[in-house]
């Protein structure tokens, strides 16, 4: 079997990426070599792979889930907001400059191409690749230049299904509305329907999916349940707090860590935080004002896509302030990546790097480094050992850190209980988290009990019961059936809007 399956959604948050990586699981078990791919993302969370190239964490989590080697191919265009309307692009894992909002369209051929490229060059090596959307595949507006949804089905004819997130209201309307705002030759590759998070029981619900399929022809190949503790790596900041409500239960401990992260308005890498997240003997807060840090006894300062805009931000919330208050009276601080530079004592970017030429401005001083800005980005895999324990993580920044003074630590640099490092995914290794966590506990005297669960087995854990999610719930034979044989061809033309 070589074929591939387009995974669309009626929203951004749909489910589009858990879909897509619970079925690269799920093809994967039967045998076949999966490949995921998506053409672009528009996020800051990116991850490394081993040749050093930049590629999103959900990609990257894909092809975890799809037992494959991680590759740019597999998001060969990585758009990285660093303003609401301009973005650092990343082509084939390699910067390629930046793109303002106003040049979006136009400035979409030569990615375009590399996106084209990069699939044509995926599929001719693995047996099924399953692509992810962006968005909506009815964004009109930005049809005539597309190359994530339908056109990219239309450059491969791929069969696509659409998800739409029934939790939201209105699932539909939504698909409905969805293909019949598509033309023809895009609706004649629309081939089925995926409901996603429905709570209740099916059978009331069966009368919705009867009219769906009557009045556009085509089936509804499934519905998945509302699943609140199968959480992955996501591309987009809108999971972000829902990391906390799934930590595990605490299993019997009253005497916990409290560990505040601070939401940063540009926060980049944020799942950083995942691993804390699954500590029995944290609790983990997500706070944007002065307030959650007052009764925190760590905070964490996660990286950023824009260090002086989000430093400036820190000021403006009272956070900056409260960062000092909460050092000065023994509490902890980490700060990772963007978020160590902030904790230092300047930051400069006579290159504008980051937007405007010359720029600098004080840090929060909890460490004596200095940051410089400079265009060439660092992107690698280091490996070392900290606090007695080996550690490893991956690098993403253009800031290159000085530090002139105090102890080295992952990358960085620590001062007593304020630790700043270089190192995205660092405490995904449980040995250096539950060493550092006991480090800060026995520094502020407070009692800490380590969990038992190793990170990466929980992560794999979770993508194996979301591919039994997958096989329970959806018709994979048909979804199968799409891959080997194309959309069918005779489906109806929904009329309304541009069909």
């Amino acid at each position: 079997m070589t074929g591939s399956l387009l995974v669309c959604g009626t929203t951004s948050d749909a489910g589009k990426s858990v879909v897509t990586t619970g079925l690269c699981r799920a093809f994967a078990r039967r045998g076949l070599r999966v490949a995921p791919y998506k053409a672009q993302n528009m996020s800051n969370n990116s991850m490394v792979t081993a040749d050093g190239a930049e590629i999103g964490r959900a990609q990257w989590v894909q092809s975890v889930a799809a037992r494959a080697e991680p590759e740019a191919a597999m998001n060969p265009v990585l758009l990285k907001p660093g303003s609401d309307r301009r973005s650092h692009v990343v082509v084939m894992g390699r910067p390629f400059g930046h793109l303002e909002a106003n040049e979006f369209a136009g400035g979409r051929t030569a990615l375009a191409e590399a996106a084209f490229a990069a699939y044509d060059d995926l599929s001719g090596r693995y047996d099924v690749v399953v692509c992810e959307g962006a968005g909506s595949p009815a964004e009109i507006n930005l049809r005539r230049h597309d190359y994530v949804n339908m056109g990219l089905a239309r450059h491969a004819r791929i069969p696509t299904v659409l998800v739409g997130d029934i939790d939201r209201g209105g699932v539909f309307a939504a698909m409905h509305g969805t293909l019949a705002l598509l033309d023809a030759a895009d609706q004649a590759l629309m081939a089925g329907f995926v409901v996603n998070k429905f709570r209740g029981d099916v059978s009331l619900l069966r009368p919705g999916l009867d009219t769906l399929e009557r009045l556009t022809g085509r089936p509804v190949h499934g519905v998945l349940p509302w699943l609140p503790d199968l959480w992955l790596d996501s591309e987009d900041a809108l999971a972000l707090r829902d990391r906390a409500a799934s930590a595990p239960d605490t299993g019997g401990v009253t005497d916990r860590l409290r560990v505040a992260v601070v939401v940063l308005p540009r926060i980049s890498n944020f799942t950083d935080v995942d691993a804390l997240c699954l500590e029995p003997g944290l609790d983990v807060v997500f706070a944007d004002g002065p307030r959650a840090l007052a009764s925190a006894d760590v905070v964490v300062l996660p990286g950023t896509r824009s260090t002086l805009e989000d430093l400036a931000w820190l000021r403006t919330r009272g956070l900056a302030d409260a960062l000092v208050t909460h050092a000065a009276r023994g509490g902890a601080v980490l700060g990772i990546c963007g978020g160590f530079q902030m904790l230092g004592r300047e930051i400069s970017d006579p290159h504008g790097v980051e937007g405007t030429p010359g720029a600098r401005a004080d840090g929060v001083g909890l460490l004596d480094v200095r940051t410089v800005f400079t265009p060439e980005k660092v992107l690698r895999l280091p490996t070392g050992s900290a606090l007695g324990v080996p550690a490893s993580g991956y690098e993403i920044h253009h800031g290159r850190v000085v530090v002139e003074a105090g102890e080295a630590f992952l990358g960085g640099a620590r001062s007593g209980p304020v630790f700043g490092t270089m190192w995205h995914g660092s405490l995904e290794g449980d040995a250096l988290r539950r060493a550092w966590l006991a480090e800060v506990a026995d520094g502020l005297a407070v009692p800490f009990a380590a969990g038992e669960q190793s990170f990466a087995a929980v992560r794999e854990a979770r993508i194996d019961a979301l591919a039994d999610a997958m096989e329970e719930h959806l018709d994979l034979d048909a979804l199968l059936d799409l891959v080997a044989s194309g959309a069918p061809v005779g489906r109806p033309v929904v009329r309304g809007g541009l069909a």
